[in-house]
């Protein structure tokens, strides 16, 4: 009798122990730069990984389970980036929504290989971070070579015969965006009077305005992030230059308003189109509205990548990597960002780049 009630005993444990595991918290991650001179981003990044964490959950979660998130900061530094990506991965996560600078997302990509976990950026844009292979390896924004085509054709039809100079601050993504740009308007028979580089983290950026001065440029391609781009625009204006600037999608924050205020007025960039514009995304803009903050720059494209992961995982009926993998790339997902699906690559099929103008605080589409 003492043997049997052992094995009942056993059973009702492991059956236990099953009903346990069954209904376990599925962790996830979003990391980006939470602190440092891109913590404007890592703020849109968190935001909408929380919201759209909220919604899974609320609806039921993946596959019965609730999903938990853990947040990572790199602060946009490849080491520190490295390093956060093995604290997630020790921690068990299915799902890294991540990194933002593609000098982080880069190095990050190969410890989630290693580690055989699912990496989708919401923002990395350097084609060096698919072009490697890795299977782990997502995106569902574009690319520069996407990216810098777009400016290029934008700069070659609007400022044919203006005096163009392009400018980049030597950074993975910033050099891979001024490059393309130039091939492209290079490519359409238009050369530029100046290719410059900065160093990022300056405050004064006067030896650049003066050349740029000196040599009449009308129009400036700056590829970089948002606070030099405001500090150059700035100093332009108050040398009394009149300079177009044209820059990328690091200018998706209203940071870079408040740091030129009305000096900011014209400046245009390339981005993605806006989901937040999408009537069919109006629920979930109300209910960031409704915490006092606006979807702007990356915090859909954040919600974005959590929800393909989860449709994904319900697709596979499982949360196992490999299973997932092969989900993502044999299904088109319907998300904030509009219909989703990858190619061999992890990169997304649908992607679209549209020039933003910046006006009275604000950007929108340029007409």
């Amino acid at each position: 009798m003492r043997y049997a009630g052992h094995f009942a005993l056993t059973v009702a444990s492991v059956l236990a122990l099953g009903m346990r595991v069954a209904s376990a918290d599925i962790p996830i991650a979003v990391v980006g730069p939470m602190t440092g001179d891109n913590a404007t981003f890592g703020a849109q990044m968190r935001t909408g990984a929380e919201q759209a964490v909220a919604d899974i959950n609320a609806a039921g979660g993946v596959l019965g389970q609730k999903l938990v998130l853990e947040v990572g900061d790199d602060a946009c530094d490849p080491r520190q980036a490295r390093d956060v990506a093995n604290q997630v991965v020790a921690k068990g996560v299915k799902l890294v929504a991540g990194h933002y600078c593609s000098s982080s997302s880069i190095p990050a990509s190969e410890v989630y290989f290693e580690g055989n976990v699912i990496q989708i950026s919401p923002a990395s844009t350097n084609p060096q971070l698919t072009e490697a292979g890795r299977k782990t390896t997502f995106r569902v924004c574009g690319r520069d070579d996407q990216q810098g085509v777009v400016a290029g054709n934008y700069l070659a039809d609007h400022y044919a015969g203006k005096k163009i100079a392009i400018v980049h601050d030597k950074q993975t993504y910033s050099k891979g965006l001024a490059d393309e740009t130039k091939k492209q308007l290079n490519a359409r028979g238009i050369q530029e009077v100046l290719y410059e580089t900065i160093s990022k983290g300056e405050k004064d950026y006067s030896a650049l305005v003066s050349k740029l001065k000196d040599l009449g440029v009308e129009v400036l391609y700056y590829g970089g992030y948002h606070t030099e781009a405001g500090l150059i625009t700035r100093q332009m204006r108050e040398q009394g230059m009149s300079t177009q600037l044209l820059s990328g999608d690091a200018l998706a924050t209203n940071e870079y308003w408040s740091i030129t205020g009305p000096l900011g007025q014209g400046t245009k960039m390339t981005f993605g189109l806006d989901p937040a514009k999408d009537p069919a995304n109006a629920k979930i803009v109300k209910e960031f509205e409704a915490k006092g903050v606006k979807p702007e720059g990356y915090t859909l494209y954040t919600y974005g990548a959590v929800q393909t992961w989860a449709d994904a995982a319900r697709k596979a009926g499982s949360v196992d990597t490999d299973k997932v993998i092969a989900a993502l790339h044999d299904n088109t997902f319907a998300t904030v960002l509009g219909p989703i699906s990858f190619d061999a690559k992890g990169d997304v099929k649908q992607p679209a780049y549209v020039v933003y103008e910046w006006k009275d605080g604000t950007y929108d589409y340029a007409k």
